[in-house]
C-alpha cells in the first residue's frame, strides 16, 4: 500500500519535473516546515514543497533556471501550440484546462525579457556610428518666438532638457531605454481595453478573456520580433527575417478567429482597427516615454 502511494506521488511530483521527484520527500516522513506526516507532494499543513533539500551542485544550477524563467515540462507543450495553435492554447485556458501550460501572464513577462535582450545583443555587436560624439545641435530659443504664450511657456520648460539631452544623447539614450523597460508592460491592459471596445456587443466575452487572448498574442508577436532581431544581427539571415514578418498578421488571424469565432471579414476589420488603435495607444506611450525621459535626466 505505502508503495502505491509513493507512486503516486512520484507521478504527481513528476509533473513538476523529473529532477524534482528524485529529491522528493518519502510519505508519512515529517515535513520540514510544520512536522505534519506528509501525504503527498506538498504538506498539506503548511503547504510548503515536499522535497529533501540535499542537492548537488547541478540541481541547484536547474532549480534557479525554473525559478528564473518557471521553465519545467509546460515551456514544451506551450510553445509549440503557442505557435501553431494559439486558438486552442487560449480557448483551454479559458476552459479551465491550465496544468498542462505556463501561466500567460509568466510567458508574457519572460518574453519582455528575451525581447530586450535581444535587442542590447544586436545594439553590442552592431554599435554603429558613435551617438555621443554626434554634432546633434541645439534647440534656438527662437524657434516659438511667434507661438502662443501657452506654447512658448512649454517650449521655455522643454528648451533646456532638450539641449541637454542633445549635448547627452548616450545618456538620453540610455534613459529612454530604461523607462521603455518599465512601461513596456502597460501595453497589455491597453490591448486588453481595446479588444473590449471592439467586442462590446459580444455578451460571451469579458475583459478577463480578452487579457488572456492579449497575453497570448503579445508573447507569441514578442517572441516573433525577437527571433527577427537575432536574425537581423546576421546579413545572410535577413531575407529570413523579412519573410518571418508576414508571419505577424498571419498568427493575429488565426488567432483571433479561432478564440473569438468571428467571420472572415469581420476578423480583418476587428484586425485594422487593433492595428490602428495599437499604433495610436503606442505613439502615446513613447511621448510620454521620451517626456519622462527628458525630464529625469540629469537628475537621476
Amino acid at each position: 500500500m505505502d508503495r502505491d502511494l509513493e507512486i503516486a506521488a512520484a507521478a504527481s511530483v513528476g509533473g513538476l519535473t523529473q529532477w524534482r521527484a528524485v529529491h522528493a520527500a518519502p510519505l508519512g516522513s515529517p515535513c520540514a516546515n510544520c512536522a505534519t506526516p506528509l501525504a503527498g507532494p506538498y504538506c498539506h499543513a503548511c503547504g510548503q514543497l515536499a522535497e529533501d533539500f540535499e542537492r548537488t551542485i547541478g540541481s541547484l544550477f536547474i532549480e534557479l533556471f525554473e525559478n528564473l524563467f518557471h521553465a519545467d515540462g509546460r515551456l514544451f507543450r506551450t510553445l509549440p501550440r503557442l505557435i501553431l495553435r494559439p486558438a486552442t492554447l487560449t480557448r483551454d485556458y479559458l476552459a479551465g484546462r491550465r496544468a498542462f501550460q505556463i501561466p500567460p501572464l509568466r510567458l508574457f513577462l519572460v518574453v519582455i525579457v528575451l525581447f530586450f535582450l535581444a535587442g542590447s545583443l544586436r545594439g553590442f555587436i552592431e554599435p554603429g556610428r558613435d551617438i555621443s560624439r554626434s554634432n546633434l545641435g541645439r534647440m534656438p530659443a527662437y524657434a516659438f518666438s511667434g507661438a502662443p504664450p501657452t506654447v512658448r511657456a512649454v517650449a521655455a520648460w522643454v528648451r533646456p532638457k532638450v539641449n541637454y539631452a542633445l549635448g547627452h544623447p548616450r545618456e538620453f539614450i540610455m534613459e529612454f531605454d530604461s523607462w521603455l523597460h518599465r512601461v513596456a508592460i502597460a501595453f497589455l491592459p491597453i490591448s486588453a481595453a481595446i479588444l473590449g471596445l471592439l467586442f462590446v456587443f459580444n455578451r460571451r466575452f469579458f475583459i478577463f478573456d480578452h487579457a488572456i487572448f492579449s497575453m497570448h498574442s503579445l508573447s507569441f508577436q514578442g517572441l516573433l520580433f525577437t527571433v527577427i532581431t537575432a536574425l537581423n544581427i546576421w546579413p545572410g539571415a535577413r531575407g529570413v527575417a523579412d519573410i518571418l514578418v508576414f508571419a505577424a498578421p498571419t498568427h493575429l488571424f488565426v488567432h483571433m478567429r479561432g478564440v473569438y469565432g468571428t467571420s472572415i471579414l469581420g476578423t480583418l476589420i476587428r484586425m485594422f482597427l487593433l492595428a490602428v488603435l495599437s499604433a495610436i495607444a503606442l505613439g502615446v506611450l513613447m511621448v510620454a516615454v521620451v517626456a519622462v525621459g527628458l525630464t529625469t535626466m540629469g537628475s537621476s
